[in-house]
């Protein structure tokens, strides 16, 4: 059998190095920082990048590259680069395919680092972004200047879980020869693969459900070799490089991915579902309940609704703040996607600096809660989160 005849699970468990002389079943760490060259001829043609091989952990290593190809294999990608964390991912890409005058239209709701680097960092370099609605996606096509060059979006959002046609956008970006840019962290290959529906490029904090246990920062970008090789140039300048033991670490987790997030779903969906009909809360957002605005399209283009559930607590920025006091077994943390189950209140905590304006134009209303559904017991979750409503 050919690699690409097998299924996802397979290819994410033995998609590794050749085995050393030593004939290891589990990959070995490459903890070094540089590579030895076997004569002067080997390294001027190692540096001229006439051959493929590791010169500088820096640039490459064995533990990065095997991280790498299970991503690409996962994602239907050509190649890609690993990062030290999911916003060197994205400033890293951003940054390398951006000049000068060049413009981003981007989905509103994006996660906060991001749209700092936007709205704050960009501008110095005269990079400007015009946001689109994500519930108005016929605006988009007017959001696109003669300099636009990337559109950008996740699915679903951080915090409020909102969906977008990555089908819509992929023709949108054809059309108008953009490069599609997508933040897939929260779905993760397992869940949703947005090449397959136009994306130029995919992007990973793999900090995030990839490890899945809250161990180690990583961040990946995976897609199409001509935009990667301007990605890797850049990156192999500025040193945003994922450190080869976080790497082997993120290449283990993978291995559970698929059957980490069919249980990370399977107990989400059932915290939306106890939500949606408790008397304390007035919606819930949960990309595969049907009371789901996109519902429609995350059953087209995911497989399963992933980990995260967003629902709006009775009683505003106080009431969540209260919640989030008498949470007993839960988590309270800005981190998601690990096995414990994490609770966040995003307006008084990771939005707290924006106007109420500004966060409600990203569906963050003062009583919105996050809740990243780890593998606990999910009759255990449901009740830490039922006496903390009560």
């Amino acid at each position: 059998m050919n690699e690409e005849d097998f299924g996802f699970e397979t290819q994410a468990i033995r998609g590794q190095l050749e085995r050393t002389q030593y004939l290891e079943h589990s990959v070995p760490l490459y903890l070094t920082s540089s590579f030895v060259f076997e004569d002067a001829e080997d390294m001027r043609a190692s540096f001229a990048d006439e051959k493929e091989r590791n010169i500088y952990s820096r640039y490459s290593n064995p533990n990065t590259i095997e991280f790498i190809n299970k991503v690409c294999q996962m994602e239907g990608a050509e190649t890609g680069f690993a990062f030290a964390s999911g916003m060197a991912a994205v400033y890293s890409t951003f940054a390398a395919l951006l000049k000068s005058g060049d413009h981003i239209v981007s989905a509103s709701s994006v996660f906060g680092a991001t749209h700092s680097l936007f709205v704050n960092y960009f501008p110095k370099w005269n990079i400007e972004t015009t946001y689109f609605d994500i519930n108005a996606p016929e605006t988009i096509e007017s959001c696109i200047q003669p300099n636009t060059k990337i559109l950008f979006a996740e699915s679903p959002t951080n915090p409020a879980v909102d969906i977008i046609d990555l089908d819509l956008l992929g023709k949108i970006a054809k059309k108008h020869n953009l490069i599609l840019i997508i933040d897939n962290c929260f779905a993760t290959p397992y869940l949703q693969q947005p090449i397959k529906w136009g994306a130029d490029l995919v992007i990973h904090s793999a900090t995030k459900l990839m490890d899945g246990q809250g161990r180690v920062l990583g961040g990946i970008t995976v897609g199409r070799s001509d935009l990667i090789k301007d990605i890797y140039l850049f990156s192999r300048l500025t040193g945003p490089t994922l450190s080869p033991f976080n790497a082997w670490v993120l290449s283990k987790s993978l291995e559970t991915l698929a059957v980490r997030l069919e249980k990370h779903c399977e107990n989400a969906l059932k915290v939306a579902e106890f939500l949606e009909n408790h008397p304390q809360v007035n919606k819930v957002k949960y990309p595969f309940l049907k009371s789901h605005p996109q519902y429609a399209i995350a059953q087209k283009q995911m497989k399963l609704g992933g980990n995260i559930v967003a629902f709006e607590i009775k009683g505003g920025i106080e009431a969540g703040r209260a919640f989030l006091d008498k949470i007993k077994l839960c988590s309270l943390s800005p981190n998601l996607g690990d096995t414990r189950t994490i609770v966040t209140h995003p307006a008084s905590t990771t939005h707290s600096k924006l106007s109420v304006e500004e966060r409600l134009a990203v569906s963050i209303t003062d009583g919105l809660v996050r809740v990243s559904v780890g593998l606990e017991t999910v009759a255990d979750v449901i009740a830490d989160l039922e006496q903390a409503l009560s």
